[in-house]
């Protein structure tokens, strides 16, 4: 069956569906209202029953012979007075004649027996029970249905009658399911035989217009074959036409030209990647998801030893062995599908490599896979000039700072040669003073300039791997002096594991104690200091706590600089030597702080495994004297 047949059944289904689903509503709300027309009725004309029996005059029975402390003979010789009323007969026997759904009407007492009765032989007898006629009208359409049209059957809507308060009797109007049915059956057929043909029509009308709609589809087709073979033809807008199919027609022979356009530029961006994996120095490799090599640049060659040609197209198992270290690892990474981060392994040809591979997925679906190689040697030269040039950085710093200091006892000395070159000339008393004066801004210069000097010296460090707790305590010991003098507890969390790194001792417990008196001095009305160091991953972290008043927004960017201070008396020195000592061994220094909370330092430096642990108690004693900081 062809597709435009078949999407032309299935809008005629849906319509007939829609049309019939329409139908059966219609039917069923029609068949609901008669009924419960029905039982309206029936209730008014108990409602109307009641009110009469309600409002009949009774006489007073102390006058009659009637034992009024006798209740079943008061409510006997009620019920004979109503039986006698005339209002309540009429009523009665103008049910049947004007209401064709209604059988019969009746008032029976409590006991059952008919008080009064449409048909005159069952009045004072015993009046057989009947469904209530409220099980069909809450039954659904189906069972209403069958409940209507299902051997004749009787039923009955009541109303209570109730005397001082209890029940004296009950009012019971039959309805006839054969009344019911002939006053449906006519609106029922006209409603069956107008869903039937409308249903008939809606068929015929959906097919004729599908059909119609549909028509163009074999041209559409035809277009689309052409625009897939690449062979889209130029259409105007004036051929195409300006209603839906034009519009279409007009869509795809612009996704034609999109894409004839789009093979060429994939062409001239193959073309383009073919020369930048020509040029790279890192050796890639991208896989797909059956790990099968689509993507590989020249440098490859380098380290696998193999041509580029030989490689595209071929599975890992095919590229790499389990005989070399390199092969090994890149195929336990590949079968276990965990991602190697820059691994360094021995190649076929001798030389170390970098290895990485990362899993590349799509929505939590792995869709391939990307394999780098890097020279080992290359990567820890370029490591070694992007250090060089940090430390660049930081002297280029150092520069600005001096140079500004600098400038001002230079300003000092040229006035006061000026005012001495004229008073030489004559007997002048003052001109002891401004000879003094000379002299102490020159020291001053002097030793400006040997800070400078002290500060871009490259020094050489005696570097040796040392538990970084051993210092740390010693730190602590040579602050307590100034932690007393400003009333701040030290508090310190070590831990009990050794926490190796490989620094110059001095340099390293000069750089931490200069952090260390500086949060001190923060805390001029005292306060808890903390000290606390961890290994985290390949680094171990010192963590310098004070409960200061924090540092400004406006001078954190500052505070490393050489000869920046905010305290009188302070030298600027003490964090620009602690930025430098983590420099030089090649480490970090960071800060979080918050204004009237306090600061907290990290001093980050390369973890090393001790090698010697239980001699490492016989290191350099501490030193004698140690610059103050900042």
């Amino acid at each position: 069956m062809r597709r435009k047949t078949q999407i032309v059944l299935a809008i005629t289904f849906l319509v007939a569906a829609l049309v019939s689903s329409f139908s059966y509503i219609y039917v069923s709300q029609m068949l609901r209202q008669r009924v419960t027309y029905a039982r309206d009725t029936a209730a008014a004309l108990d409602s109307q029953i009641a009110y009469i029996a309600a409002k009949a005059v009774i006489p007073d029975l102390a006058d009659t012979r009637v034992d009024t402390k006798n209740p079943a003979k008061v409510r006997r010789a009620i019920a004979d007075y109503l039986a006698t009323n005339l209002d309540l007969n009429t009523v009665l026997e103008s049910v049947a004649g004007n209401w064709p759904m209604l059988y019969d009407a009746a008032i029976v007492d409590v006991d059952g027996i008919a008080i009064l009765h449409t048909d005159a032989a069952l009045i004072g007898k015993a009046v057989p029970a009947r469904p209530d006629f409220q099980i069909v009208q809450d039954a659904k359409f189906r069972k209403q249905l069958r409940l209507v049209y299902n051997p004749p059957t009787l039923y009955e809507v009541r109303m209570p009658l109730q005397l001082n308060g209890q029940d004296f009797a009950s009012i019971r109007l039959g309805v006839s399911t054969v009344f019911l049915k002939n006053d449906i059956n006519r609106r029922l057929e006209h409603a069956v035989v107008f869903s039937g043909i409308s249903i008939l029509l809606s068929v015929l009308l959906a097919a004729g217009l599908s059909h119609i709609a549909l028509g163009p589809l074999e041209r559409i087709s035809r277009s689309l074959d052409s625009v897939t073979a690449g062979e889209a033809e130029a259409i105007s807008e004036v051929e195409a036409g300006h209603d839906e199919y034009g519009l279409v027609t007009l869509k795809i022979a612009h996704l034609g030209r999109q894409m004839r356009d789009a093979k060429e530029i994939f062409s001239a961006l193959k073309d383009n990647v073919d020369q930048i994996m020509g040029n790279l120095q890192d050796g890639l490799m991208l896989f797909t998801r059956d790990s099968r090599v689509v993507l590989v640049s020249a440098s490859v060659e380098r380290f696998l030893g193999r041509p580029r040609r030989e490689l595209l197209g071929r599975t890992v198992k095919e590229i790499f062995t389990q005989n070399s270290s390199l092969g090994a690892l890149v195929l336990d990474g590949f079968q276990l599908r965990h991602a190697i981060a820059q691994s360094e392994v021995e190649s076929s040809n001798g030389k170390m490599v970098q290895v990485s591979l990362d899993f590349i997925q799509e929505r939590g679906s792995p869709i391939g896979a990307l394999l780098t190689l890097r020279d080992a040697e290359s990567v820890r030269r370029i490591q070694d000039e992007i250090e060089v040039s940090r430390q660049m950085s930081a002297s280029g710093r150092t520069t600005r700072g001096v140079a500004h200091e600098v400038k001002n006892p230079i300003n000092a000395i040229v006035l006061h040669l000026q005012l001495l070159q004229s008073k030489l000339q004559e007997i002048d008393p003052d001109t002891r003073r401004h000879m003094d004066i000379i002299g102490n801004e020159i020291h001053r210069l002097d030793r400006v300039v040997q800070i400078l000097v002290d500060f871009t010296r490259p020094r050489d460090l005696r570097l040796e791997e040392i538990d970084l707790r051993r210092l740390l305590e010693d730190v602590i010991m040579l602050a307590t002096p100034e932690a007393e003098q400003h009333g701040v507890s030290v508090e310190r969390t070590l831990g009990t594991e050794p926490l190796g790194v490989k620094v110059d001792l001095d340099v390293m417990k000069q750089a931490i104690l200069n952090v260390v008196l500086n949060g001190m001095q923060a805390m001029p009305h005292g306060g808890v200091l903390t000290i606390s160091a961890r290994q985290d991953e390949d680094s171990v972290v010192t963590e310098i706590r004070d409960q200061g008043v924090g540092i400004p927004h406006d001078l954190q960017e500052k505070i490393f600089e050489l000869y920046f201070t905010t305290k009188k008396g302070g030298s600027g020195i003490g964090l620009a030597q602690t930025y430098q000592a983590l420099q030089w061994h090649y480490g970090s220094i960071d800060f979080e702080t918050a204004e009237g909370q306090g600061t907290i330092f990290r001093l980050r430096l390369p973890a090393v495994e001790i090698r010697d642990e239980a001699g490492g108690g016989d290191g350099p004693a501490v030193a004698p004297s140690l610059s103050a900081p900042s």
